[in-house]
Parts: structure tokens; sequence; C-alpha cells
């Protein structure tokens, strides 16, 4: 889990411009995402209007042997791994006004490129990810950091474990607290 002073640093910088990768990341930061959750994200995906964004596919890259010679992976879009991982999240009021860098894209674009054709893989995203954490001075950590970061930032500011269970596409409450949720000493202390 990043803490609060790293967490402030890579806020700041993610929100220096309207970079559409640097969204992915702050979706992922601020709404829990997965990462091949935000790489398959496409315009129709975001209910501007409702204040909605809707995850509906995930993005993997796969082992194919039936690939041709040189190649033995292939990028897949499916369905999330789970019934419970397809899920509607209301996004942060502050989070709105970088979604309106999408405005003028197809609505089947994707968030992270404006392109129906092209779009940023999962390894890609974690590697600009990497080169954002070294930006900031930071040291390197997974993309997946950014969703524990999430969930234990949303338990410290008093949200109901089943909300974010729901947000996060667990299908128990269990998984939420015992896999994603980290106590700090900062919390600890002022619990006490």
């Amino acid at each position: 889990v990043l803490d609060k002073r790293e967490r402030m640093v890579l806020e700041k910088f993610l929100f220096q411009d309207n970079d559409l990768k640097k969204t992915g990341i702050l979706i992922s930061l601020f709404m829990g995402l997965r990462l091949g959750e935000v790489c398959a994200l496409k315009k129709k995906n975001v209910l501007r209007e409702e204040q909605i964004l809707c995850v509906r596919s995930t993005m993997q890259r796969i082992q194919d042997p039936s690939m041709p010679a040189g190649q033995r992976t292939k990028v897949i879009i499916t369905s999330p791994k789970s019934r419970s991982a397809v899920r509607d999240i209301p996004i942060p009021e502050f989070l709105l006004e970088r979604f309106q860098a999408i405005d003028g894209m197809p609505e089947e674009a994707y968030i992270l490129t404006g392109s129906e054709e092209k779009f940023i893989e999962p390894r890609t995203l974690e590697n600009i990810f990497k080169r954002c954490l070294k930006k900031c001075a930071m040291p390197e950590v997974n993309y997946h950091t950014l969703r524990h970061t999430f969930a234990t930032r949303c338990i410290e500011a008093g949200i109901d474990a089943k909300s974010l269970s729901e947000i996060l596409g667990h299908a128990s409450v269990n998984i939420t607290l015992n896999q994603y949720v980290h106590s700090s000493m900062e919390q600890k202390r002022e619990n006490m």
C-alpha cells in the first residue's frame, strides 16, 4: 500500500496534465480497477451523465501455442473473471473532468488511446506506471498496489466493507478485508 506521502506525490504527478494513460492510473488509484479492466475500458463504459463507470470486460495476454513462430502469446478481451466483477462504480466528482478528454471519441474507442483499433495492453500500462514512479522518485511497486491502496484508504475513510467489496468486484467481503485492506501504524494510533 502506498503511504499518505507517496500517494500525494503520485497524485500530484498524475494530475499535472490530461494524459489518457495517467487517467487510467488515476482510475485504479481512486476507483480500485484491476490493470486489465482499465486497459479494456471503452468510452461506452463511462456514463458521464449518470457519473458511473461500467466494468464489463478485462484484457490479458495469454499463452497461445497456435500462434505463428516467434509469437507465443496474444492479447484477449473477455468478460471479467467472475460475475461479481461485472459492476457499476460511481465516479468520484473530482475525476469527472478527466473524462472530458473522451467526449469526441467514438463509443468503441479505448479510454487509454482514444482509438477503436489501438489499445494499451496490461504489461505496457504496468511499464508506464513504473516510469511514473521513477519520475516521482518513488520505490518501484507493482500496478496492483493501486488497488490495495484504494481499498485501504476507503476503509480508513469509513466506507462500509460491503460497499467496498462490491466496488472492487469481490464475491465476498472476506476477500476484501483479508487480502486488500491493510492497517497502518497511523491508523492504529488514530483508533487507539
